[in-house]
């Protein structure tokens, strides 16, 4: 995991990023939000309620996953050129240990980027107070859609 003191991503990316992922219903809809955006490195926080967990009490796979792909995502979307826009080509995760504490934390690292494809690692830590546990791990493609702006069509 990287450094969470690591230099920012420029103003300009950081906004794009931040246009773009308020636009997401899902991430929303789950109450989830970004704490972090570097160069190749972005960081969603979940918090832990009723509402996204499943019968045990854990937060559920799926709002574990979601917040973990949507982490990849922006992450490489941090190293893409203006008037583009990003898709998810493909991600598997592993669910390593149930995913519990006051809030999940995805991070979602570039491991190498393409013209085309980008290759992402992920990570979510469950955090109970400071300490923080390893629950899911995999890893991501996503695709840079050319020509086609992230902005809300007018």
């Amino acid at each position: 995991m990287r450094d969470q003191t690591e230099q920012q991503a420029s103003p300009e990316v950081q906004a794009r990023i931040r246009s773009s992922f308020e636009r997401q219903g899902l991430m929303r809809h789950l109450g989830a939000r970004i704490v972090l955006i570097a160069p190749g490195c972005v960081h969603i926080v979940l918090p832990n309620r009723p509402e996204v967990t499943q019968q045990h009490g854990y937060i559920h796979a799926g709002a574990t996953s979601a917040i973990a792909d949507s982490a990849g995502g922006y992450a490489a979307f941090t190293l893409f050129p203006e008037n583009t826009s990003v898709l998810t080509v493909e991600y598997k995760i592993n669910l390593l240990a149930p995913a519990e504490g006051d809030h999940l934390e995805a991070v979602g690292t570039v491991l190498k980027a393409g013209r085309t494809l980008t290759v992402c690692t992920l990570e979510v830590f469950g955090v109970q107070d400071e300490h923080r546990t390893l629950v899911a791990t995999g890893q991501q493609t996503l695709m840079c859609v050319n020509h086609r702006s992230e902005q809300p069509a007018p």
